[in-house]
């Protein structure tokens, strides 16, 4: 049994979906972010970077094994059911350097274009218009990379789990983004209809 502390955001659904594709028994734990809740104490012994998500897996080899980051979780549970993950050297980096572009620039920049623009109670241009320009210049990568594959690497793997959601709730929030990004549709449409990823983005 795998505990997930998680919530409902894009970093949360990530370990959820990548739960329901491999089919692996979980409990979920909301850890409610707006509340604070990140910051108890019991939560802080899981995961002292105090952000969601976070992972128990009671059945890791000798004992039970606390994890944090989703793309640390991700590489864990791809490595731990063989699945998700290619296991070639040349498949995997693939994989692994479309994760890495997930974390490092799709996601963080997404997500400050979403703080700026949405959540912060003084509206900055400057910052605003420093995130949208990078974030357009992100999606238009991950256009071009699916205009000729159905997938970011060669199959369906925790790169796409990863990137999905970020993608998804950006859409939903920045719909002008995407005017010109018709692979990037087609693409969430066809990850979107997996039942896995569908009910990974109902957790919790």
């Amino acid at each position: 049994m795998i505990d997930l502390y998680t919530f409902k955001t894009p970093n949360g659904r990530k370990i959820s979906i990548a739960l329901e594709e491999l089919g692996l028994p979980y409990k979920t734990h909301a850890v409610d972010i707006t509340k604070g809740e990140q910051f108890k104490p019991e939560f802080l012994a899981i995961n002292p970077n105090n952000k969601i998500p976070a992972i128990v897996d009671h059945a890791a080899p000798g004992g039970p094994l606390s994890l944090f980051e989703s793309g640390a979780i991700l590489l864990y549970l791809a490595e731990k059911t063989g699945r998700l993950m290619p296991t070639d050297p040349r498949g995997k980096a693939e994989v692994t350097q479309w994760l890495m572009f997930q974390m490092g620039g799709l996601g963080p920049m997404l997500g400050q274009l979403n703080h700026f623009g949405h959540f912060a109670s003084t509206k900055i241009p400057y910052a605003i218009d420093r995130f949208q320009t990078e974030a357009k210049r992100l999606l238009g990568v991950v256009d071009r990379q699916l205009a000729s594959r159905d997938y970011l690497a060669t199959t369906y793997s925790i790169a796409d789990i990863a990137t999905y959601p970020w993608l998804k709730t950006a859409r939903d929030f920045f719909p002008d983004l995407f005017l010109n990004t018709h692979n990037i549709t087609q693409y969430l449409h066809r990850v979107g209809s997996r039942p896995a990823v569908q009910r990974g983005m109902q957790v919790p």
